[in-house]
């Protein structure tokens, strides 16, 4: 049933897990994630990957992406990887420095998604870990600090709304509308809800003339993205859970939870 990846761009699946520090999403792809981190993403040790410009590391045996190639990664057909995983990393002195025991935890990521232990490393500096099958469509993210989880959420949810509808200038450019981040205190509002795993319809929003409501459900935890979709379907007939809006007048979102 599994869809292509044109189709998971409306609908955003969060379950966070606060004890083991990942998020599992669905249509978050890595292109908004570097996007949101533009310039402060370290180094990427690829665990799992297809990516070709890559630089070698003899101590690993592993394939790493440089800084200065991260964009150029970012604007490949990631989600055609079919496996899609890394860990990031300060400097490439700090790969040499890793224990059997260790590579064998970042092995392990790669090929099960799950940790043997937390996998935050001091010597490698690591934010994230991010493990992604079929880019978008099934995603795990550790995040050292679940601040940069909420802002990439914030930045995701407008930049998607700005691209669902396609304005057309007086000279007939097409142009995205541009909308602001949703505020972090709405999204953290929210935490209860996607610690219990909640899916965000930007395809349901509701487009009124001085708002946009968006409709959320709570779906609750899902590791296979197929079953999560199909609650989806049956879900999404009822009504929704909580709402973000965005007020046209006032330019700033709200949030009404039921």
């Amino acid at each position: 049933m599994k869809k292509h990846h044109q189709d998971i761009r409306d609908l955003i699946y969060v379950h966070l897990n606060q004890t083991d520090q990942y998020v599992i999403s669905h249509g978050i792809e890595f292109a908004e994630f570097v996007s949101t981190f533009s310039g402060t993403l370290n180094n990427l040790l690829l665990l799992e990957h297809r990516f070709d410009d890559a630089d070698f590391n003899m101590h690993t045996l592993l394939e790493y992406c440089p800084v200065e190639r991260i964009n150029k990664l970012a604007a490949e057909d990631v989600y055609g990887y079919g496996n899609f995983c890394w860990i990031d990393f300060i400097e490439e002195d700090v790969l040499n420095e890793l224990t059997g025991q260790e590579m064998a935890e970042l092995l392990y990521l790669g090929h099960h998604k799950h940790h043997l232990r937390l996998p935050f490393y001091n010597k490698l500096g690591n934010r994230f870990v991010y493990l992604a099958n079929d880019d978008g469509w099934y995603n795990k993210t550790y995040y050292r600090t679940f601040k940069d989880f909420f802002q990439l959420f914030s930045i995701v949810i407008s930049h998607k709304l700005g691209g669902l509808r396609v304005e057309k200038s007086l000279l007939g450019i097409r142009k995205k509308r541009v909308y602001p981040p949703v505020n972090k205190e709405i999204l953290l509002t929210l935490t209860p809800l996607i610690k219990e795993g909640i899916c965000l319809s930007l395809r349901d929003a509701d487009h009124q003339r001085t708002r946009i409501e968006i409709p959320i459900w709570v779906l609750g935890d899902f590791a296979n993205m197929d079953d999560m979709y199909e609650e989806y379907l049956q879900i999404s007939r009822d009504r929704s859970h909580a709402k973000i809006i965005f007020d046209k007048k006032t330019k700033e979102w709200k949030l009404n939870v039921k």
